[in-house]
């Protein structure tokens, strides 16, 4: 379970083209760049960008390269729109196979696992069946990516031993925030023995782009770094990674990761003193910490544009002269406004970051026109 560079190219956010498709051809010099560099950790899933991710990285990294020059993630979502049963959650598998091409899975994850689906994937009798696999040949190695408390955490790793490798958002603004415990969860792998891989250790991109405060912190000590290669440092200091994910958007943001990856060498006390004054700024701030990912869109049916209402609400915030009701017309015109929301918690239920969505979408309403 070897990863030749710590840094992993996520395939959630890639670059579009104005009518909204993946811009292949930038993906194609996104991963040259990568692989030039060492990298050889891809991670896609079933669910991203409605099957496209997978589709975008057969064209631009299966079709172009020899098979033993990467290797590929992916991921089973139990709770998915298109999955309604036991046959409809296995046929992921294979469709995603024959999306990506790629004849095997070097890394295999049950996706997202938390309180509100995990008995989905006992009832499908998914862990069985990434076993099954296994045994094939068809996946080399398996494991879950994990949303929840660590007690769940700790009895799914008492109750599967065989798993693997979990995958864990991890950066330093979740480090001790308790709705998403990544310290916690962190240090149960480690006492399981499990290699961990990062997610969101940018969280979204919140961290490449912080508050005020938190970039002062980080520009007072002198270093030079962006805000982003901060983050992706801060994660890539922690031991027993398989590898930290970055769901590059662009060429720039693969030229900056790789930039931060050149001769790295893990935080000593400077920069984790450094770290803490950003997290003791991120601490005094209130805004929402929403990271985009539209789990919540995918099922709401309402359509209500979520993750575009927040991120005007956090705009409005930093800024005095912010025109918030015109822009909030702008992110819900064709889709649903605050006011649609009926309740019915479903976009909680699969929250990564445990939201209050619906209370936070009632204080939204004051601004539809």
């Amino acid at each position: 379970m070897e990863n030749k560079l710590r840094l992993g190219f996520g395939l959630m956010r890639l670059p579009k083209l104005e009518n909204g498709e993946i811009d292949v051809e930038q993906v194609k010099q996104m991963a040259d760049l990568f692989l030039e560099a060492g990298g050889t950790y891809f991670d896609t899933a079933f669910v991203y960008d409605g099957g496209k991710s997978e589709a975008a990285f057969r064209e631009a990294v299966v079709e172009r390269y020899p098979r033993e020059r990467y290797t590929i993630a992916t991921k089973l979502h139990a709770t998915a729109a298109n999955c309604h049963d036991e046959e409809t959650a296995k046929a992921e598998f294979y469709t995603s196979l024959a999306r990506t091409g790629a004849e095997y899975f070097d890394y295999y994850l049950l996706h997202a696992i938390q309180r509100s689906n995990v008995e989905k994937y006992d009832e499908y009798h998914l862990w069985d069946f990434v076993r099954e696999q296994k045994e094939k040949g068809l996946i080399r190695h398996w494991g879950f990516s994990f949303h929840a408390d660590p007690e769940l955490l700790e009895e799914l790793l008492d109750k599967h031993p065989d798993a693997e490798f979990v995958q864990l958002q991890i950066n330093y603004a979740d480090w001790e925030n308790p709705g998403v415990a990544s310290r916690k969860n962190y240090e149960i792998c480690r006492a399981h023995g499990k290699p961990v891989v990062i997610m969101e250790p940018v969280k979204g991109g919140i961290l490449a782009d912080p508050i005020d405060t938190v970039k002062q912190a980080l520009d007072a000590s002198g270093r030079g770094w962006s805000y982003a290669s901060w983050a992706l440092r801060y994660a890539c200091s922690l031991d027993g990674l398989l590898a930290v994910l970055s769901g590059m958007s662009n060429l720039a943001q693969m030229k900056d990761n790789l930039e931060s990856m050149k001769g790295f060498t893990p935080f000593g006390e400077a920069e984790y003193a450094v770290i803490q004054k950003a997290q003791e700024a991120l601490n005094q701030d209130k805004m929402i910490p929403c990271t985009a990912c539209h789990y919540c869109t995918a099922g709401c049916p309402m359509n209500i544009a979520i993750p575009e209402i927040f991120n005007v609400m956090n705009r409005k915030k930093g800024s005095v002269r912010f025109r918030t009701v015109r822009e909030y017309g702008i992110v819900t015109r064709e889709k649903g406004k605050a006011s649609d929301c009926i309740g019915c918690g479903q976009c909680e239920s699969v929250c990564p970051q445990h939201l209050p969505i619906i209370q936070l979408l009632e204080e939204c309403r004051e601004w539809e026109a």
